[in-house]
């Protein structure tokens, strides 16, 4: 199977409404010819800053507009974080994702001690991934230098039903990041979330968005809205499992050698329907019990399902070479 950079949006329509058994035999067939299908990535996410961001995201509990229960922390501490890094490892994760609730990075103290973050964790053998909000070119280039492998920057839904979604950044400003990310030959995390009141043509307008990208995310995060209270979005429904399955499967199609993961809502799930997410295609998760403020399954869940499932945690770096720093590293190697 070719690469494609070139879909249109009527082919991947065509694809996302396939008759569900069909849709997920076709991208099942894909996932076998691109990954090893018992195989999952196991990532961390720690929120080393929370609350208290200017941003409008109306799904979003740590907008500093809305009334919830998120409390406002400054962000943590180096070796704090470098703890946390060292138990996720521990518990069997391979990459290790730090978010900070931040509208746009500023070049300051917080910044570097971010960083040493970075550092810390890439010596440690595990693939570091950062989500801090928007992102210059020089930026990127720092974070590269200190060892990052990944930076998440997500699309949310499609352009046309964005400014339903948030009015303080731009679309364009979205995309602008994932190209300085991309500038600084850093892997590409980029998706978005289903459930926020969006038609089936935004799903497809953002998942045509990431595959007719110049070069397709290495990771592509599909979450569920978990409704909070507080926020604008906190009386929509649940997305139905069907409606996820049909995301990861169309993902996998069109962009083959993409990890896409499957991220919030992931606690609403039993273990049949994860089963079936994975058979579609999905082959990375979150583990432990928050995804920055939202809960995600514990720890003792996963390790069953994996068990049930026949499941292996995938290698750190399996496809790419480890950052520079890490591998002069000998113990490491």
């Amino acid at each position: 199977m070719i690469i494609r950079n070139d879909w249109t949006r009527e082919e991947i329509t065509e694809i996302y409404n396939t008759p569900v058994m069909d849709l997920v035999y076709r991208a099942a067939t894909v996932h076998r010819a691109y990954h090893d299908p018992n195989e999952v990535q196991v990532c961390t996410l720690l929120s080393v800053k929370t609350g208290g961001c200017p941003e409008d995201c109306a799904y979003c509990p740590q907008a500093a507009r809305y009334h919830t229960d998120v409390k406002v922390h400054k962000l943590m501490e180096v070796d704090e974080v470098l703890n946390s890094a060292k138990a996720a490892k521990d518990s069997g994760s391979t990459r290790f994702c730090m978010g900070a609730a931040w509208r746009e990075v500023r070049d300051n103290s917080d910044f570097d001690k971010v960083l040493d973050m970075v550092k810390g964790v890439n010596s440690m053998g595990m693939e570091v991934c950062c989500t801090l909000g928007m992102l210059t070119e020089e930026q990127a280039e720092k974070l590269k230098n200190a060892g990052l492998y990944a930076y998440n920057h997500n699309l949310d839904t499609s352009e046309e039903h964005y400014e339903e979604i948030i009015s303080t950044r731009t679309y364009d400003d979205r995309l602008d990041t994932l190209n300085n990310v991309r500038k600084a030959k850093i892997s590409v995390c980029s998706g978005g979330i289903i459930g926020l009141g969006e038609s089936h043509n935004d799903r497809v307008g953002m998942l045509h968005t990431l595959a007719t990208l110049e070069e397709h995310p290495e990771s592509v995060p599909v979450n569920a809205l978990v409704p909070v209270e507080g926020t604008p979005l906190e009386d929509q429904p649940r997305v139905s499992i069907w409606e996820m399955i049909r995301m990861i499967a169309t993902a996998r199609i069109i962009m083959p050698n993409a990890m896409v993961r499957l991220s919030a809502g992931r606690v609403r799930m039993n273990i049949e329907e994860q089963a079936l997410c994975f058979l579609a295609g999905a082959n990375s998760i979150f583990a432990g019990d928050k995804l920055l403020t939202t809960p995600n399954p514990e720890e003792d869940m996963d390790k069953q399902m994996f068990q049930t499932l026949n499941l292996k945690p995938r290698a750190s770096f399996k496809d790419n070479e480890a950052p520079v720093e890490f591998q002069t590293i000998p113990e490491q190697c």
